[in-house]
């Protein structure tokens, strides 16, 4: 059974698994013991009527004139007198070796036949006088159940022994209808008892699931907190979740305040060196420049980073896909008109993604706006959900695409790969670190119409982790 609890990994199994294999073993142990008691009374009270007409043989039983040995008032019981009725008694001299002699008597009941006594019921009845010894024989296809008796006789050597003998076929059939009952009953008991099991642990175990699906909730942002409104035993349960959650939502919200103010500490400074250095010609000013606009760029990367990182741990954040691309893709429909570009949405979404709309915005925005800038005119952006609590945004051109060394270049932070544009390299490295920080992915691949593929995997906003 522990090799069995193992491999079921659901608690609610468990716990009916258990509890049904108990309720089955004591059953079945129950249904044991009634049975052998049962069984065991029906043969005592079959032993105790062989033993009344015993001592009625052993009241009335006497020798006669001729040393016979007779029976003076036998059974009166009608069967006694029936031939092979299966109710037969015999009193019958012993001899010193054990033997049953010729001197001794019938009930009608067994004609001119006589019973043949086992020697270990002889050896017993003879070892034990007066105490009744019982044997089942089988004789000329009856099951008979015996008793015998050692009696002295006053005046007589020879000892005499009593036998009955009762047909066994009514007790062993009272046997079998009760068991026949007690399995039937047990069965019906036992179902019973398994209905009742799962119905108790499904309503035992039924609190937990609710509160299951509200951490579900929770995480894909349709809920705020948990119902404390449970059984004693796991509502402490639910108000620790609810304080952790509210901790970690505070502890978010401080990352942001951090992030907000370290940016706003740096971009004076900053400011005020490329200012000073713009006011001069010469070579230290010229490398005083370039030095803080790499370390504006730096910083901008990552406080971005620093951001998405904070955003991805928010456990109630959810965004709607479509409306983010429908408003991105309109604007730069709008941007790249005069351009020749048109952009194409092919499919529609309801799914949401699991976190900020700033974050989707930065990821879908930097990737179309690529797309619009490089491509050859054309741009398709088209949605994927095949892969299960992820969506792939999808986003082709037309245009010459990149080799395989130079999508490595595109991820690396401060590369170009367009050095007559104005930029600082960092967007695409940022887009692939703000996917990874979600959980998902960014990459590029060959599009169909012959130029990038722009692969962006995202986790749903009913994933969860």
């Amino acid at each position: 059974m522990p090799q069995l609890l193992k491999k079921t990994t659901s608690l609610t199994l468990r716990l009916i698994l258990v509890a049904i294999i108990w309720s089955i073993a004591a059953v079945l142990a129950t249904g044991f013991g009634l049975a052998t008691i049962f069984g065991n009374y029906v043969d005592k009270n079959f032993e105790n009527s062989i033993s009344v007409y015993l001592d009625t043989l052993a009241a009335t039983a006497d020798v006669d004139k001729s040393a016979k040995l007779v029976i003076e008032r036998p059974p009166t019981d009608p069967r006694f007198t029936r031939p092979l009725s299966g109710y037969y008694w015999m009193a019958a001299d012993i001899n010193e070796a054990g033997k049953i002699t010729a001197n001794q008597v019938r009930s009608r009941s067994l004609f001119d036949e006589t019973i043949n006594l086992p020697a270990a019921v002889v050896t017993k009845a003879t070892s034990n006088p007066g105490v009744d010894a019982y044997y089942n024989i089988n004789r000329s296809g009856e099951s008979l159940k015996i008793g015998a008796r050692q009696i002295t006789l006053p005046g007589r050597h020879n000892n005499t022994i009593l036998v009955v003998a009762f047909d066994r076929t009514e007790v062993e059939k009272s046997k079998s209808r009760f068991n026949l009952i007690l399995m039937a009953s047990l069965i019906a008991l036992v179902v019973g008892l398994m209905l009742a099991i799962i119905l108790q642990v499904k309503l035992g175990l039924k609190p937990l699931r609710q509160m299951g699906d509200q951490l579900g909730d929770i995480r894909s942002g349709k809920a705020e907190h948990l119902d404390e409104n449970l059984p004693i035993e796991i509502a402490p349960i639910a108000s620790e979740l609810n304080a952790l959650l509210q901790h970690n939502e505070e502890v978010v919200e401080r990352a942001r305040t951090h992030v907000g103010n370290l940016a706003h500490a740096l971009k004076t400074p900053i400011s005020v060196m490329l200012n000073e250095a713009g006011q001069h010609e010469d070579a230290f000013s010229r490398l005083v420049t370039r030095q803080t606009q790499t370390m504006q760029r730096q910083v901008e990367h990552y406080l971005k980073r620093a951001r998405a990182a904070a955003r991805a741990e928010t456990l109630r954040t959810r965004t709607p896909i479509g409306p983010v691309v429908d408003d991105i893709t309109r604007t730069l429909a709008k941007l790249y008109r005069a351009e020749g570009v048109l952009v194409e949405v092919l499919n529609k979404t309801n799914a949401a993604f699991r976190g900020e709309r700033e974050d989707l915005e930065d990821l879908f925005g930097n990737l179309a706006e690529n797309a619009c800038k490089y491509g050859g005119g054309l741009v398709e952006i088209s949605f994927d959900d095949s892969d299960a609590g992820f969506i792939h945004i999808l986003i082709d051109d037309d245009g010459e695409g990149l080799t395989e060394s130079e999508v490595k270049d595109a991820l690396k932070r401060g590369v170009r790969l367009d050095e007559t544009s104005n930029g600082s390299g960092l967007g695409l490295s940022i887009a692939h670190e703000l996917a990874v920080a979600y959980g998902g992915a960014l990459n590029f691949e060959k599009s169909p119409l012959g130029g990038l593929r722009a692969n962006l995997r995202l986790p749903t906003a009913d994933t969860i982790n």
